[in-house]
């Protein structure tokens, strides 16, 4: 008899155990597929929200294909200024800060003009990403410009070469202005480098040296 109810405790003390393994073998999926949920919620978190270092540097992606310097060479129909407030051969303050290095440096006037000058949107001819709001292109740097100035919302192909891709983009001017605009040669206030006969500078970004 003693035999027989140790014999029964003993298969019922392994059903028990039996019942404990088969309980954790059916939570574990369970567990492993909320792992990898929370993993992959995870990726898609970061994929979609860069970083501020990450979008600072997409902010500065318009300028950082600009040939800073240029041959100094203008179009044939571009007029002198008759009488501009920073001549050539003069010096002036810049404000302008559409381009790193340029605001506060002192440049040389190496041309000045008179003409209509516009900011644009473009998309490059090698089909790169859209450039806003560039500062500047004349009008002579566009393609088949009549004597009438564009007006904001005009849509037309540019030949300025400022930019990787610009000259044959087509592109959206933004906003137009009849000015005195101004070829320059400055020392970048950033790197120290030397830059010769950039293009372009407005009037309004110009100020006397004191």
């Amino acid at each position: 008899m003693d035999n027989i109810l140790k014999m029964s405790f003993a298969a019922l003390f392994s059903a028990v155990v039996l019942a404990a393994c088969g309980g954790n073998d059916e939570t574990t999926p369970d567990s492993n597929a909320n792992t990898e949920n929370d993993a992959a919620e995870n990726t898609e978190t970061n994929e979609e929200a860069p970083s501020e270092e990450e979008s600072d540097s997409m902010e500065e992606m318009d300028h950082s294909r600009m040939d800073h310097s240029s041959s100094g060479e203008v179009p044939e129909e571009l007029a002198d200024a008759q009488n501009p407030t920073y001549p050539v051969g003069s010096e002036a303050v810049m404000s302008a800060n559409h381009m790193r290095g340029m605001d506060g440096a002192v440049a040389a006037i190496e041309g000045a003009y008179d003409t209509t000058v516009y900011m644009v949107t473009y998309t490059p001819a090698a089909g790169e990403e859209k450039v806003e709001d560039h500062k500047w292109v004349i009008h002579e740097e566009i393609e088949n410009a009549g004597e009438q100035p564009y007006e904001q919302g005009d849509e037309v192909i540019l030949e300025a070469d400022h930019m990787e891709g610009m000259d044959g983009a087509a592109a959206v001017i933004d906003a137009a202005e009849d000015t005195t605009v101004y070829m320059v040669s400055y020392t970048d206030m950033e790197t120290g480098e030397e830059v010769e006969n950039h293009k372009w500078v407005t009037e309004d970004e110009l100020s006397p040296v004191e």
